[in-house]
């Protein structure tokens, strides 16, 4: 079982490595980014939810994004283990993790943090946002999600950190150097793929 995090500013390329490091270690990649849109383009309740939020560059409250972490770690493909992209965000977010996780009986094996540079993170979201049509990616409400991932998520790092399971991971460069420094960081903590 190998239960891991991805963590780092929006536009760093977390969803484009996480897919990449689940497919390694065989376990599913939960994105609470990619079920909140699933919703949003459903237009589900929760989708009308969210697009309010999203549209305002806000984060989803932690009882609603805690209450669907949960159901989908209970899922069958989740029980051997995960990797966590976009969650948790905040201290509340960990807190809760962590309780689940005791239950599971088993803690994070790693929490991988991609480093990149604001101005390089801000080009890489106009061009997502020109790509995928995303209305949560205006140039406004990408430097308000910045500030607030400085302010409520960058504190997360602190509690992990001084568990010894950080690992900083510079973001920049092509793909697949991004992988393989990834693989390279984990396989040197231990973790190692199948």
């Amino acid at each position: 079982m190998t239960q891991l995090l991805i963590v780092g500013p929006p536009g760093a390329g977390k969803g484009t490595q996480a897919s990449r490091i689940a497919e390694r270690f065989g376990i599913p990649t939960i994105s609470t980014g990619d079920i909140f849109r699933s919703n949003i383009r459903d237009r589900t309740e929760l989708g009308q939810q969210v697009t309010a939020i999203l549209d305002a560059g806000d984060y989803v409250p932690d009882t609603l994004t805690n209450d669907l972490v949960q159901d989908r770690l209970e899922q069958a493909d989740a029980q051997e283990g995960y990797l966590l992209d976009g969650y948790p965000r905040t201290e509340g977010q960990v807190a809760f993790l962590d309780g689940l996780n005791e239950r599971r009986g088993r803690g994070i094996d790693a929490v991988v943090r991609l480093v990149a540079d604001h101005d390089e993170v801000i080009r890489r979201l106009r061009i997502r946002s020109e790509e995928q049509g995303r209305s949560d990616d205006t140039d406004g409400a990408m430097r308000h999600r910045l500030e607030v991932y400085e302010r409520e998520t960058e504190p997360i790092l602190a509690a992990y950190a001084g568990r010894g399971v950080v690992v900083e991971i510079d973001g920049l460069g092509e793909i697949d150097e991004v992988t393989e420094r990834i693989l390279s960081a984990l396989s040197e903590r231990g973790v190692v793929a199948r």
